[in-house]
């Protein structure tokens, strides 16, 4: 039998081993990082302290942002650490806890995105049903069991088929990414790899689909809705379509330089959009965040 050294500690091996494009990422990554967690932390201040916006629609958009701030800084902050040190050593509890993580996160949003869209649909299409089909004992429990089901779908099966890391512990990536990770494995990883793409079948195949149908009744039905529309499916395109392109992938055919590349847009890139796109743009919050920038103002001149 050969010879197998179980290993504690993982190297990830980023973009580059040039300083100068180092210190070039770091500033754009930095840049992205704090649009991110300022307009994801505004929109949250926002709906929670205006009460026009404790409606169903600015709820979701709630836990969306507050899904994109934790999305973002489970590996934002290691990427910008590990582009200004040369010690990209990371334990395996830490690597673990990432990944563990980036899954939930990500699966939550995608099943969110997917309730989003059904609550647009709702109030557009049918809108003398809208206070009944979502009323907040609905909403409640349908992100509940967004939330439950997520835990169920990402991580449960994981919990059940641990792997075992050895021989090798350098991945080529900028975060612990579950396909990067698995290639490390001691044993036969055949059985993790069609539990994966079956699980990527229901969470992003599925969930895509049901959005985009969502949107095209939704367009259909009022044509003024599709300029809003058409942004949304732009996001929603970019991270159904980058997370499909990583998980759908053969296994023969997987390559973590190209899919580092691939996942920035859905764990670095999205999170930013998000808020731009789905709240920034919306009259209604624009309005709230004119109101509570006044109070601020106003509250810090009295002071």
């Amino acid at each position: 039998m050969e010879n197998q050294t179980v290993i504690t500690e993982v190297i990830l091996l980023g973009f580059s081993k040039d300083p100068k494009i180092n210190i070039a990422l770091f500033f754009l990554f930095l840049t992205i990082y704090l649009i991110t967690i300022t307009g994801n932390c505004l929109i949250i201040c926002i709906i929670l302290t205006n009460v026009r916006l404790h409606v169903p629609m600015y709820f979701f958009l709630c836990n969306l942002s507050f899904i994109d701030f934790c999305y973002s800084s489970t590996a934002v902050p290691r990427l910008l650490s590990d582009l200004l040190f040369s010690c990209r050593i990371i334990s395996n509890v830490a690597c673990g806890a990432q990944l563990y993580v980036i899954l939930f996160m990500g699966g939550t949003e995608c099943q969110l995105l997917v309730l989003m869209a059904y609550d647009r649909y709702i109030a557009i299409c049918r809108p003398l049903h809208y206070p009944v089909q979502m009323r907040w004992s609905v909403c409640y429990r349908l992100t509940a069991f967004v939330w439950i089901c997520s835990f169920m779908i990402y991580i449960f099966p994981s919990l059940l088929m641990p792997i075992t890391l050895c021989n090798r512990n350098q991945i080529n990536h900028f975060m612990c990414e579950l396909l990067a990770v698995i290639k490390l494995s001691c044993g036969d990883i055949y059985l993790n790899e069609l539990t994966i793409f079956s699980i990527s079948f229901i969470s992003l195949l599925l969930p895509f689909s049901l959005i985009i149908i969502s949107y095209l009744c939704i367009i259909s039905s009022s044509y003024k809705a599709f300029s809003t529309c058409t942004s949304h499916i732009i996001v929603v395109a970019l991270y159904f379509g980058t997370g499909m392109v990583t998980y759908f992938s053969p296994s023969s055919q997987y390559s973590s330089y190209r899919d580092k590349y691939i996942s920035i847009f859905y764990v670095v890139i999205c999170p930013m959009l998000n808020p731009l796109i789905y709240s920034m743009n919306n009259r209604e919050v624009k309005k709230a965040f004119k109101s509570l920038y006044t109070k601020c103002v106003l509250s810090s001149i009295t002071n």
